[in-house]
């Protein structure tokens, strides 16, 4: 294997996981935040949501500016924003320059997930075999240590504004360090970028794309999901004491992180249609059980394996949308990318509104139904969803 390919693999990982643990520490400092601004939760809920809207802008512009430039170039200048921004949120002393600082923050985490996303899919091509989902699975990594570092400092008794500004100078040397062994911009031939080029004029983004972007969306929603509602329901529904109720959440990332692990190898083998097919299908399956589930170990039990089956089902659609076009990975990634986020933010809204009408329970339901579409709809991976072959994947196993 090439050296220099194999240190743009590290170095990907190490902004996957320097990407998990930027926002993991806003995430752990979010209390601290509220309660030094002097805002309520209904303050801090709308504050949110320019998070949400400059992640949302960044991997919009992030997706051109690396095809454009080089995921090489924008990666690093990406993190550097994102680690620098970190700070912003523990400085604020209000909801005005809370919410700015949001913004801020939001945006350069969209730029780093998109263009670090972009140089995973060329390291990807590079290897010629699936690799996505170990990636993925650095990131949630990140979060785990910025929960564990955050728990430190918190008991250290540190404010946020000292935690968040030594973690963003922490970040900012991370990211200079790391860009070192980032990969140079793939060559395109002339003829083949020209011709890309005019085909993407006449004809727009393809409607593959636009699918796999809707797939995201359904999914991503489901992941939210698991991520706002699993604690609430074992604890509203099940009446678990919340130590308990807390292992619901725990039970569905750990398997998420584990998945992720492991997927890989799975999409290797089985190739990555398979790989959301019976994804999905198992997802649909462990999320029924937790709905239904009259005691609180069967609905552990479900949360696990609906994580188990969501884990490996977004990466192969970030990877089947950056090499559905070499020349417009990034831009194709940004489409897929940011619906998923969208999809995400929309969880709470979605499923909130639906308690007033039925119990929180059945609310699933609709993600459920996604991961059944998702299951129905995965042949659509099927074109340039894989590296092509040469390292292990046979053209067929790609196509199952």
């Amino acid at each position: 294997m090439d050296k220099t390919l194999r240190a743009g693999r590290l170095a990907t990982f190490a902004y996957f996981v320097l990407n998990g643990f930027l926002l993991g520490m806003w995430i752990v400092h979010i209390p601290s935040v509220e309660a030094h601004t002097g805002i309520s939760h209904a303050v801090l809920g709308w504050l949110l949501l320019l998070l949400g809207a400059g992640a949302f802008a960044g991997m919009r512009l992030a997706g051109p500016l690396a095809d454009r430039y080089g995921a090489r170039k924008v990666v690093p200048l990406s993190a550097a924003l994102c680690g620098v921004a970190l700070a912003l949120p523990g400085l604020a002393g209000n909801a005005w320059t809370l919410g700015p600082a949001l913004l801020v923050f939001g945006f350069g985490n969209g730029c780093l997930d998109v263009s670090m996303n972009t140089h995973a899919v060329q390291v990807e091509r590079g290897y010629g075999r699936p690799i996505m989902s170990a990636f993925h699975a650095l990131f949630s990594i990140g979060g785990v240590i910025a929960s564990l570092v955050g728990a430190v400092t918190l008991s250290l008794g540190l404010s946020a504004a000292t935690t968040l500004g030594a973690m963003a100078l922490l970040g900012l040397v991370a990211a200079g360090t790391a860009s070192r062994a980032l990969l140079p911009p793939e060559s395109v031939p002339a003829e083949e970028a020209a011709a890309t080029e005019a085909a993407g004029t006449e004809r727009g983004t393809p409607s593959r794309i636009w699918l796999l972007a809707a797939l995201a969306f359904m999914l991503m929603l489901s992941e939210g999901v698991a991520n706002d509602w699993s604690v609430l329901h074992l604890k509203d529904v099940l009446d678990a004491p919340e130590a308990t109720a807390a292992f619901a959440y725990g039970a569905f990332a750990t398997a998420m992180t584990v998945g992720r692990l492991l997927t890989d190898r799975v999409a290797a083998r089985i190739g990555t249609v398979a790989v959301v097919r019976y994804g999905s299908a198992v997802a649909a399956v462990g999320l029924t059980v937790a709905t239904l589930a009259p005691v609180v170990p069967l609905a552990l039990v479900g949360w696990t394996v609906f994580g188990i089956g969501l884990s490996g089902c977004v990466p192969q659609l970030f990877s089947a949308a950056g090499h559905a076009d070499p020349g417009a990975a990034g831009a194709n990634v940004s489409r897929v990318a940011g619906l998923g986020y969208l999809g995400m933010l929309a969880g709470p809204a979605v499923i909130g509104p639906m308690t007033h009408l039925m119990p929180l329970n059945l609310t699933f339901l609709l993600p459920v139904a996604f991961c059944a579409v998702a299951c129905l709809t995965a042949p659509i991976l099927r074109t340039g969803a894989a590296p092509a072959s040469g390292a292990g994947t046979s053209p067929a196993r790609q196509q199952a």
